[in-house]
């Protein structure tokens, strides 16, 4: 198994594993960095209110991304020698954003009108909108498909880094919170600003027909749909907390995911990697593709597992390095936390690599739908009387389910690698 996985990780494939850890690095382990200073800095109330905002931004970003990161770059791997094929994708997927902008734009209006937490300051708000915008209309997603991401991945990195060295320079006190949000929507803009140049250079950037942004909202549906699942039980938890707690307390949450999911994240570059690899050997190799989806399915467990258990012991140690004191409450809820990790490196395993590679996208979205009605309809039972701690529980039981409902749903009709790697 060894050297067939070293077989994997030869060439091309490895410049782009490396350079998708590049923007993990850069979308995970920065913020990390600026962790301690922010929770020093901005203080509990501050740091509780930017969390509401960013994760409410999340929800705008995956509006405006709509799944793209995953239709599109099947659609573009598909037919990466049409140069003329690709200009069409690159014009419709563009022309959808700009719509799905102004969408997210007017939401954000809407609710601030009725959430306290959005509406408490006005430049905070539009700070994390111009952020989502911004990060939305990058298209990583080409150069996924095409499987060359070491330049846009250097992009990303400088540009953020460049954000990080401000943010240390300009955020000094608790009102300066929207300041991180505005930084970073700079840095975003720049890095896809870059990208879609160089695609522009490539294959060509002209204004989108009706057809061509109605092909890509319709290719993108049912990805689309599947995020808006996710993020019921994934980054839209910190603006649930919101719903119900002050930001004091959405702090404590906040604190532990961000510490949680940056460890979470690392399991995310393998995920980009592989899907269009196995879309293509499911169509062209069945055999190979069971075989490599057997071995990412263990791969991606073993690392989550080693993930869980470092995050347990070192949860104490980890909260007083990165969030100082006044954040002890955070410790208890890392600890549950951390049973995502293996959870959800299984679940990305057997369902994205998997299930959306073989186009068993309706039954992968039933289940991410059921689960992410499960989360918000747990969450409205147990975080009135729970609070955070509460909110954990929901959270890694939800995620236990998808597991186990995406592994018996493979198993019961012949699906899983194991057993088609046998009868193919």
């Amino acid at each position: 198994m060894v050297a067939k996985l070293s077989q994997v990780f030869r060439g091309r494939t490895a410049q782009n594993l490396l350079a998708l850890y590049g923007v993990q690095f850069a979308n995970y382990l920065l913020p990390l960095i600026t962790l301690p200073y922010l929770a020093r800095v901005l203080g509990p109330e501050g740091f509780g209110a930017l969390a509401v905002v960013q994760s409410f931004a999340q929800y705008l970003s995956l509006l405006i991304e709509y799944g793209f990161n995953l239709s599109a770059t099947r659609a573009v791997a598909r037919y990466r020698d049409d140069k003329g094929r690709l200009s069409e994708i690159l014009a419709g997927v563009m022309g959808a954003k700009l719509l799905l902008a102004l969408v997210a734009a007017g939401l954000a209006f809407l609710l601030s009108l009725w959430v306290d937490n959005l509406r408490h300051d006005f430049r905070l708000l539009w700070c994390g909108v111009f952020w989502a915008v911004a990060w939305g209309f990058s298209p990583v997603w080409f150069f996924q498909g095409v499987e060359r991401l070491r330049l846009v991945a250097g992009l990303e990195v400088a540009t953020k880094l460049a954000a990080l060295a401000f943010m240390f320079v300009f955020v000094r006190t608790p009102t300066d919170a929207w300041k991180v949000l505005f930084l970073q929507g700079v840095a975003s803009t720049f890095a896809s600003g870059a990208a879609l140049w160089l695609v522009s250079r490539e294959v060509g950037l002209c204004w989108p027909k009706l057809s061509e942004v109605g092909e890509a909202l319709k290719s993108g549906w049912s990805m689309f749909f599947f995020r808006s699942a996710v993020s019921l039980y994934t980054v839209g938890n910190v603006f649930i907390l919101g719903l119900f707690l002050p930001p004091q307390q959405v702090a404590l949450y906040a604190g532990a995911e961000r510490l949680t999911k940056a460890v979470l994240g690392m399991v995310e570059p393998i995920n980009r990697l592989f899907f269009p690899r196995l879309s293509h050997l499911v169509v062209h190799a069945p055999r190979d593709a069971a075989q490599l989806a057997r071995r990412l399915i263990f791969l991606m467990g073993f690392v989550g597992l080693g993930g869980a258990l470092l995050v347990a012991v070192l949860a104490p140690l980890i909260v007083h390095l990165l969030l100082g004191s006044g954040y002890e409450g955070a410790v208890p809820i890392m600890r549950v936390l951390a049973f995502l990790l293996p959870l959800v490196a299984l679940s990305n395993a057997l369902g994205i690599q998997w299930m959306l590679a073989l186009g068993l996208d309706r039954a992968f979205n039933s289940i991410i739908l059921f689960a992410g009605l499960l989360n918000l309809l747990l969450a409205l039972l147990l975080v009135p009387g729970m609070g955070f701690i509460g909110m954990a529980y929901v959270v890694v039981a939800v995620e236990m389910f998808v597991t186990g409902a995406m592994g018996l749903y493979l198993w019961r009709n012949g699906k899983a690698p194991w057993q088609m790697e046998k009868h193919t």
